[in-house]
């Protein structure tokens, strides 16, 4: 079993009320992706993200895309913790 790494993601740009929550969540279910994701009350986007290195590489390509509509303009990745069964979307903090 390949080892899980766990990254925190912040997103800036375009990316609230332009579905970039609900994309992110369809793709990460689709990766096997775990973990979360919330807007945040600074305009960004905050994820948590768990798997696999290769499966993590490409959930960060996709946050530095994001859904059509979304404008991304930096993506700041750090390590983090964590143990998540399933991605989920979390209120707003």
């Amino acid at each position: 079993m390949p080892d899980i790494i766990v990254k925190r993601l912040v997103i800036r740009g375009g990316v609230q009320g332009v579905g970039y929550r609900y994309s992110m969540l369809a793709q990460a279910t689709r990766m096997g992706i775990t973990g979360w994701v919330r807007n945040r009350r600074d305009g960004t986007v905050e994820a948590v993200v768990a798997g696999p290195v290769g499966d993590l590489e490409s959930i960060v390509a996709w946050a530095r895309r994001g859904p059509p509509g979304s404008t991304v303009t930096d993506v700041a990745v750090e390590d983090a913790q964590g143990n998540f069964r399933s991605f989920e979307v979390l209120v707003t903090e």
